[in-house]
């Protein structure tokens, strides 16, 4: 909307189609439409980069009414995008603006800036990077960092300013706090003030590192049980990356569903599960996983690929299988029989730690799709109000 104000300001209202890659998060062409943009679909190529060419042409197609490009950086797939300058360059040549989605700002803090690498606008997302709750605080609370040109259109006061370009229209140059939000939470920013400030300049810096760091440790670890799905230039991942289980479905039967319900009695909860690519599962462990920590989550995904090889083998059923059946409560573990075709450790206690520390599951192995397609009603029959 800022970028939308901008062009308005110009005379060129009439700029609005929006860039989006298909890798991007689904937030991303949500914001474009309700800002009031088209949004034309860039492809990506098959090592996960911004294709440049369609991204050139669909730039020129759509010259005279382009508004913006929506860029992640680094990708939505995990890797540093490799052609990010010439993104902006490709789109400010054809008069857009570049806002850079600042989800995946851990790997940028006191590395680099959106701002030197081209980007015109950022909204930073204070969740991972900046220490509060994911989506805590409510609408507005992600402040936006803005290049001087764009400074004039922030969000306004809407209490203060019943908008921006009327304030402006009045001759006022007063710009109301970016993340007031009114009807918020900004108590919760005294949070990432804290953690910037005990942080310091070379705390974030370090924490980008690390981040980056534990993310390739991880990959680099599965890389000979899991194929990890993209990589840059130098066979490196960014803060994140993701691990194709494709292939299980058709050798073993094994889908991502069975692996996420088996981590469960390992002791973790799955990570990001069939997003941004289906039947994926993405690794993103942050600066504040310890090594050990990150070496239990790979040690329980390495036995869970054994477990499935076993399958692929012939040496566990394909169907009653402790992937299939995961994950495994105390009551089905404690119940007097036992008809599983291996054995109660295997289960419950699949690695050593979860011996010392073990996290039981309340619920056992649902059907989630036949929850998904039939919908039941639970309200209580109109009978149950009646006075006796």
């Amino acid at each position: 909307m800022v970028i939308r104000a901008y062009h308005q300001s110009r005379g060129q209202g009439h700029r609005n189609v929006c860039l989006i890659p298909e890798s991007a998060h689904g937030t991303n062409p949500a914001s474009a439409v309700v800002a009031g943009y088209e949004v034309v679909v860039v492809a990506n190529t098959p090592a996960g980069d911004v294709d440049l060419a369609d991204l050139k042409a669909k730039a020129l197609e759509h010259k005279d009414r382009l508004a913006a490009v929506m860029a992640t950086y680094p990708s939505t797939y995990g890797v540093f995008e490799e052609g990010i300058k010439d993104i902006c360059k490709i789109v400010h040549e054809c008069g857009g603006q570049v806002y850079m989605d600042g989800a995946n700002m851990n790997a940028q803090v006191g590395l680099c800036r959106p701002g030197d690498i081209g980007a015109d606008v950022c909204h930073l997302n204070l969740h991972k990077t900046f220490c509060i709750p994911h989506g805590g605080g409510g609408p507005g609370m992600g402040p936006i960092g803005v290049a001087a040109h764009l400074a004039p259109f922030l969000p306004g006061h809407p209490v203060s300013f019943p908008s921006t370009l009327q304030a402006q229209g009045a001759g006022s140059k007063a710009i109301g706090p970016v993340a007031a939000a009114p009807y918020g939470s900004p108590s919760i920013l005294t949070i990432s003030w804290m953690y910037i400030a005990m942080m310091g300049e070379a705390g974030l810096k370090k924490a980008t590192q690390v981040a980056i760091l534990n993310a390739n440790y991880m990959a680099k670890r599965l890389e000979g049980h899991y194929d990890v799905l993209f990589k840059g230039a130098n066979g490196r991942v960014a803060h994140e990356f993701i691990i194709d289980v494709r292939p299980f479905e058709k050798t073993a039967g094994v889908k991502t569903d069975d692996i996420a319900k088996r981590l469960m009695d390992y002791g973790f909860h799955a990570p990001t599960m069939s997003w941004p690519v289906p039947g994926t599962l993405m690794f993103e462990p942050t600066e504040s996983e310890p090594k050990a920590e990150l070496d239990r989550v790979c040690d329980a995904m390495i036995a869970i690929r054994e477990e499935i090889r076993a399958i692929e083998q012939g040496a566990s059923d394909r169907v009653n299988n402790p992937l299939k059946n995961a994950p495994h409560t105390v009551h089905v573990v404690t119940a007097t029989e036992w008809n599983k075709p291996y054995s109660r450790e295997v289960a419950a206690f699949p690695a050593p730690w979860v011996r010392d520390h073990k996290f039981w599951p309340s619920v056992g192995r649902v059907d989630n799709p036949y929850g998904d397609r039939n919908l039941v009603c639970t309200c209580p029959p109109l009978t149950d109000y009646q006075a006796n």
